[in-house]
């Protein structure tokens, strides 16, 4: 045996063996256990990194693990091949984006065999190949005749120089991952997967999950983030401004209300109050993405709408704010600087007022909400009011200055001023996930072209099985970073099955 190792020698020859013999091949054999490793395809952006060595060496290793034990393996290797990269690829060396994906694939295909991996090459798979995608507009089709697909306007992180969609994930501090640009909000049609119908199912089967992190279960239930409250309506003069709160019980405590940017009633202001236009072209300027909600300025401009307290009568001001977003809840916040950090902070900043209406109990801690207790009867005299011109408090207890609910705990509270908002017809309970559904059209061109004809009579018509794919041409010219497809008629123009079945 060799003293040193020559990996120029045994690699090759060991390779040519394999080769030779289609040592990978995934065949049909009935007498053996299966094992399939898929190991998450690589973008084809034209070379390797040592994160793709360290990924694919371990997908490598379980595989010949299961080999060992004389399993059946299947270990597959394909390409994620959509994306903006290879756009913004073309525009900058006027190639075609199918030319340089593919002449990437095949200089990452060669590395990965001088790498040794296992895989089986006769099933290799472009994700750009209409064989591929055409089974990605099938199952697309298949959710759009459930209704479980749909098209609407969405407020989005918007690319100012790549002329694209991003992610919020794509967004670091306020500029394009990719570009550098400083993002901007744009209200665009988008089309969205319905994830959020089966947000109940998605929470409760997480416990069916076994020897699963705790941590890791945590986080997925907060992203899903369930919240029982209630929904309050305040009136103004042709409408009701509709929000959502887990803290009906701080209602009696809200002096101002605040919508996003976005809101129809910040449209309504801006068309009389150049302030309050020139703030929302500001908030245009930045991300949607919640965490930056967090450690950005409060900001916002006062106008002259008014809304009604669906319990006092009372005139309430409305605020255009910067952290509240039109993709959470309604677009719009009840707010109560008393007990809410953010709308203390910006009270506090604005100069609004604060109402105390919620007390430390002289008994200790409040039970949780969905717990009941009885009614607490210690003299005001006993009840602990905050200091709230030290900072919000935020913990259920016991009501005060809020009228008829004076003395009630926090649970008692929400359950009397929900019935008493449904009598007035202001108001119901509901439960709201933190969940949203899934935005899927976020390429520019080179992306699976989405199934579905726009026809001015029938509305939106999934393309029949029988038409599938739907080819994205490949052999396409940009004229800067605008989309090719928009230029081609022999794409976009097309017959509606609808109006070809009924003659029209």
């Amino acid at each position: 045996m060799d003293e040193q190792y020559e990996p120029e020698a045994v690699e090759h020859e060991a390779q040519d063996f394999w080769r030779a013999e289609h040592t990978f091949r995934a065949l049909e054999d009935p007498e053996k256990e299966k094992f399939y490793c898929l190991s998450m395809f690589p973008y084809p952006s034209g070379r390797l990194h040592m994160g793709h060595v360290r990924n694919y060496t371990i997908g490598d290793v379980i595989s010949r693990y299961q080999r060992m034990q004389d399993r059946n393996v299947m270990q597959p290797m394909g390409w994620d091949a959509f994306g903006l990269p290879a756009e913004n690829a073309a525009i900058k060396h006027n190639v075609p984006p199918a030319r340089w994906t593919y002449e990437n694939i095949d200089y990452m295909r060669a590395q990965l065999k001088r790498l040794g991996f296992g895989y089986d090459w006769a099933r290799e798979l472009p994700t750009c190949r209409p064989e591929y995608y055409r089974w990605e507009q099938w199952f697309f089709t298949r959710l759009f005749r459930k209704g479980l697909v749909y098209k609407k306007k969405a407020t989005v992180n918007w690319d100012p120089v790549d002329q694209t969609v991003l992610a919020n994930e794509q967004v670091i501090d306020g500029r394009g991952w990719r570009s550098g640009a400083l993002v901007e909000r744009r209200e665009i049609p988008q089309w969205f997967l319905k994830i959020t119908d089966y947000a109940e199912q998605l929470l409760g089967d997480l416990d069916t999950l076994q020897d699963w992190p705790a941590q890791v279960l945590t986080m997925q239930r907060n992203w899903i983030g369930k919240s029982e409250g209630v929904e309050i309506g305040f009136p103004y003069d042709d409408g009701v401004l509709k929000v959502f709160t887990t803290r009906a019980d701080t209602l009696m405590g809200a002096t101002y209300v605040a919508v996003a940017a976005e809101h129809p009633l910040a449209a309504r202001a801006a068309q009389d109050e150049p302030r309050v236009a020139a703030f929302i072209e500001a908030c245009r300027k930045g991300g949607v993405a919640e965490a930056e909600l967090v450690t950005q300025d409060k900001k916002g401009v006062p106008t002259k709408l008014t809304v009604e307290h669906p319990l006092t009568g009372e005139r309430l001001p409305v605020w255009v704010a910067n952290y509240v977003l039109m993709a959470y809840g309604e677009g719009a916040v009840m707010a109560v600087p008393a007990h809410d950090e953010r709308d203390w902070e910006f009270a506090r900043r604005h100069g609004l007022p604060l109402k105390a209406v919620i007390a430390r109990s002289p008994e200790g801690d409040i039970p949780p909400f969905e717990e009941e207790s009885s009614r607490r009867e210690a003299p005001a005299e006993e009840i602990l009011a905050p200091d709230i011109f030290n900072g919000a408090y935020i913990e259920p207890g016991i009501l005060i200055n809020s009228g008829r609910y004076d003395g009630l705990t926090s649970a008692q509270a929400v359950d009397a001023i929900a019935t008493d908002l449904a009598a007035k017809g202001l108001g119901e309970k509901r439960t709201q996930f933190r969940l949203r559904d899934w935005g899927v059209s976020r390429q520019r061109y080179w992306g699976c072209p989405i199934p579905i004809i726009n026809c001015p009579k029938c509305g939106a018509v999934p393309v029949p099985d029988e038409q599938l794919p739907v080819v994205l041409p490949e052999d396409v010219a940009f004229e800067g970073v605008k989309s090719p497809l928009k230029t081609d008629p022999a794409f976009y123009r097309t017959e509606c099955p609808g109006r070809r079945a009924q003659g029209g």
